[in-house]
């Protein structure tokens, strides 16, 4: 956990250095009027995001919110949970959705909501479940939706800076419009890259929401062999119902579009071909070294989610 939370003060320094840098580039070039314009623009599109986002979700995955009367078993999981952290207990819904998988979201611990969908429930044992709502009700207690969203506003307004610089044609010397040529393509090669911190920044709340399902008194194994499911169940999924989801798969617990090659490298890992990862396959995937494929490196790197196969690993550490 003290390599996580050293990975996210890291990240955070050098997402705001840079929008430091940026500004003193501009202000030193241009004069920072211009900058002043595409913060608010871009701090607008984000309280915009993050006012209209749980409705978006909803909408999009039709979400249904539910009574402990008319689904007992996920209402007393949830209660528990958040009984035991101390966390205000959050609407729970359920999607008809077929594809397996489940997802928090809202604009706050006390605005939260945790959803599963048709195809998770009828997929996982209680025990799995429970882990999964567990990793979900940990984004909630963890504010992740909020963090991405916050950290989200950078690459927006290198964006907005890039987009009008580089296509700058005010003022009548050269010198004054190489400057802001200059300025825009360094905008948006900061751009690209802050877009690829946010990632890297979602794929560590994900480790992050992994302890937590352990915090919440979860077994690794369960939250390994749930995540497991739920890789085997995506990959038997028709492309196009995974493609209907394909705005949403940030706020998933795994990324359903990248499941039929991850359920290759994890049949390595249910040894007695059982369908599960016990304690004893899981702790022996500690320590040992996994070597990916260049195309599983870089697919990474441009997703959400870490690679699976590694977040397991992850677990197996966690393994008494």
């Amino acid at each position: 956990m003290f390599s996580l939370q050293t990975r996210m003060f890291l990240l955070l320094t050098v997402m705001f250095a840079i929008i430091y840098a940026v500004i003193v580039m501009i202000g030193t070039a241009m004069g920072i009027g211009n900058f002043y314009f595409y913060l608010f623009i871009s701090i607008l599109m984000m309280v915009g995001q993050y006012l209209i986002g749980p409705k978006i979700v909803e909408w999009s995955m039709r979400v249904k919110y539910v009574t402990r009367e008319e689904y007992p078993i996920l209402y007393s999981m949830i209660e528990e949970m958040t009984s035991r952290a101390n966390m205000p207990m959050p609407k729970i819904g359920v999607s008809p959705e077929a594809l397996p998988n489940a997802f928090a979201f809202g604009r706050s611990k006390k605005d939260g909501r945790v959803c599963v969908t048709q195809g998770i429930l009828r997929l996982l044992n209680p025990e799995e479940l429970r882990a999964v709502l567990g990793h979900e009700l940990s984004h909630i207690k963890n504010q992740d939706v909020l963090t991405i969203t916050l950290l989200s506003v950078i690459p927006m307004i290198m964006y907005r800076i890039a987009w009008h610089f580089m296509f700058y044609r005010g003022g009548s010397r050269n010198d004054r419009g190489n400057n802001t040529a200059l300025i825009g393509m360094a905008a948006f090669l900061f751009y690209f890259i802050t877009n690829l911190l946010v990632l890297y920044a979602s794929r560590i709340r994900e480790y992050y929401a992994d302890e937590g399902a352990i915090a919440f008194g979860n077994k690794p194994a369960s939250l390994a062999t749930a995540l497991y499911k739920l890789v085997y169940g995506s990959a038997r999924m028709n492309r196009d119902v995974i493609k209907e989801s394909e705005g949403l798969k940030a706020f998933f617990i795994n990324d359903p579009s990248r499941a039929i090659n991850e359920i290759k490298e994890l049949k390595q890992l249910d040894i007695d071909r059982n369908g599960i990862i016990d304690s004893e396959e899981l702790f022996s995937l500690r320590g040992k070294t996994i070597h990916l494929r260049g195309a599983d490196k870089f697919m990474e790197i441009l997703s959400t989610h870490p690679n699976m196969l590694k977040r397991i690993q992850h677990l197996s550490t966690r393994v008494a």
